[in-house]
């Protein structure tokens, strides 16, 4: 199976990576840096970001990114590991717009 960013084009990768940027630094608290990894693509060939944040091991995540019909992106889910940062108070109901 091809799981690297050659599923995707440079474009809707670069954008999707903004996405979980903006959705990362308006729904957690702390986040000095983000870095992404090179892998684009989960399992079932759908586009995944992942990659740390705060140059944590541990601060990693994995957030599914849904392409609407529009070509809109957004985040679908997200995976987090055991020192990622805490969400903020306001967005724990729901995500916070991003």
């Amino acid at each position: 199976m091809n799981t690297n960013k050659s599923n995707f084009d440079e474009q809707t990768i670069n954008q999707a990576k903004e996405t979980a940027e903006s959705f990362l630094r308006n729904n957690y608290e702390n986040i000095q840096t983000i870095e992404f990894s090179e892998e684009y693509s989960n399992p079932m060939g759908g586009l995944m970001i992942r990659g740390t944040v705060n140059e944590q091991e541990d601060a990693n995540f994995s957030i599914d990114i849904d392409i609407d019909s529009g070509d809109k992106l957004q985040v679908g889910s997200i995976g987090k590991g055991k020192d990622f940062p805490e969400e903020k108070e306001e967005c724990k109901e729901k995500f916070c717009d991003y």
